[in-house]
């Protein structure tokens, strides 16, 4: 049975100790490419440094920050700037398909295959004890990974233009997740993960 077949409902994946759902296209009324290229012109774009095992480093990707609350990860807050139209109207949409409310989400902008997302979870205190995350990716496709923190368990997923990934349940808990670079030439890709800030 092809789990994608029906590309508008947002689709359970099986995975141990979490809630992983998929659905191929979120259903807005804009093209992808149009969301992708007002995407770039309207987000106000930053290289960040974080801090990882007490050096700051250049994040290797460019990011933003948007919505109702501030934000604390890898050493730094990031305080937020309003949501613009583009993305109130993309939250919506997700909370629709998710049956999930969000007041934040973090943008990251990924140049070419040498930008990356380290292995990382999305466990702040702030997100609470089992954070709903909803991704959704536009432009050029991303492997995206998953690797269980204490079994030898990984998943890989392709996320394409327009898709929707909501991470929920214990997967924070027990798994780690990240994109790596890739030797393949690839064009841009921008992600936004929408969050609820307790």
């Amino acid at each position: 049975m092809d789990l994608f077949a029906d590309d508008t409902r947002l689709t359970p994946m099986p995975i141990d100790d979490g809630e992983l759902w998929f659905q191929q296209r979120l259903p807005l009324d804009l093209a992808p490419d149009e969301v992708m290229r007002r995407l770039l012109a309207e987000t106000g774009w930053r290289e960040e440094e974080i801090q990882v095992w007490g050096k700051l480093h250049k994040q290797p990707r460019l990011s933003a920050w948007h919505g109702e609350a501030s934000y604390r990860y890898s050493g730094k807050t990031f305080h937020p700037q309003p949501f613009t139209a583009l993305q109130l109207h993309i939250k919506q949409t997700v909370e629709r398909a998710t049956g999930r409310r969000f007041n934040s989400v973090l943008l990251n902008y990924y140049r070419d295959e040498r930008d990356s997302m380290g292995f990382h979870a999305d466990d702040e205190r702030e997100l609470g004890p089992e954070p709903a995350i909803a991704s959704v990716s536009f432009g050029a496709p991303r492997t995206f990974i998953l690797k269980h923190r204490h079994l030898p368990k990984k998943v890989q997923l392709a996320l394409g233009d327009g898709c929707l990934l909501l991470m929920a349940g214990a997967l924070q808990k027990h798994w780690l997740h990240g994109i790596n670079k890739e030797r393949t030439p690839r064009g841009p890709r921008i992600n936004l993960t929408f969050r609820l800030i307790l």
